[in-house]
């Protein structure tokens, strides 16, 4: 069965209506998990870069644009509540201060991103009971087997197969990568997170098996933000659970069978 991860990411703006609206499409389309991210702005980037020049809703410094766009604790002491019997949610951290934050909830995974991946400090940090999914995107076999090494094997809940360009090229997509990624940690979860604009890589993942597939999750791709234009809108997010549905109904269970309907066909056709 396949697990749908709507992440919310920064996409919604620093307002919690839109990320609750979010929340909504993902819970009424049926997906499994919604995610978001966290980050401590003063150790995810320089003062150098905090003080660079950028127009955004919220002022023209980097600093106003991250601070508009971070929820803080209360905020998501909010999504908390609001997700409870409705869907489960998780977070990825982007520095160890976030990761020790995320801890105090009761999230059934932490997602170290892609960029992050390398980062032994960061992926070394949780306690030995929590569950990790893994992103694979602009990182090597060999990074990746580091990784798995120091979170341990019984740790992983999932890989996630990706390429960490927004929007992705057609090209770069590489989906077979997934298919090895199988083939070499036949003893977890693997899956893919898309960043391809519109359902067709979602598609064909799941048609070649992805045991969990993640996306970006928008109210509207025109919207402010960096991952918008990646990102599926709700009206797609219906139209991809429904190929799921009928993608699993067509897999069958593989063994080669006459179907009843079958039978007058061939009584008729057959020489």
């Amino acid at each position: 069965m396949t697990e749908i991860v709507a992440e919310i990411g920064i996409n919604h703006n620093g307002d919690m209506n839109i990320a609750k609206k979010l929340i909504d499409v993902a819970y009424s389309a049926g997906c499994d998990y919604v995610k978001f991210q966290k980050r401590t702005i003063n150790l995810v980037y320089t003062e150098e870069e905090l003080d660079a020049p950028r127009e955004s809703p919220w002022g023209t410094t980097n600093r106003e644009q991250k601070e508009g766009l971070e929820f803080g604790e209360y905020k998501y002491l909010e999504i908390d509540e609001y997700c409870k019997g409705k869907i489960k949610w998780f977070a990825s951290p982007w520095d160890i201060v976030s990761m020790h934050f995320l801890s105090q909830f009761d999230i059934p995974f932490i997602k170290i991103p892609s960029a992050l991946i390398t980062n032994e400090e960061l992926i070394s940090a949780q306690s030995p009971k929590q569950k990790f999914i893994i992103s694979t995107g602009g990182s090597t076999p060999d990074e990746i087997e580091r990784a798995i090494q120091i979170i341990g094997q019984d740790r992983i809940y999932c890989i996630l197969h990706c390429t960490s360009t927004y929007p992705t090229k057609p090209e770069e997509i590489n989906m077979l990568a997934m298919l090895a990624l199988k083939q070499r940690y036949p003893w977890t979860k693997v899956g893919f997170s898309n960043h391809y604009p519109g359902l067709n890589a979602m598609r064909m993942a799941a048609i070649l098996g992805a045991d969990m597939i993640e996306f970006h999750l928008t109210l509207d791709r025109t919207m402010y933000g960096s991952d918008q234009a990646a990102s599926i809108e709700p009206r797609g997010l219906f139209e991809f659970m429904e190929t799921l549905k009928l993608t699993k109904q067509m897999m069958g269970d593989g063994i080669k069978k006459v179907y009843d309907s079958e039978v007058p066909i061939m009584e008729k056709l057959r020489r």
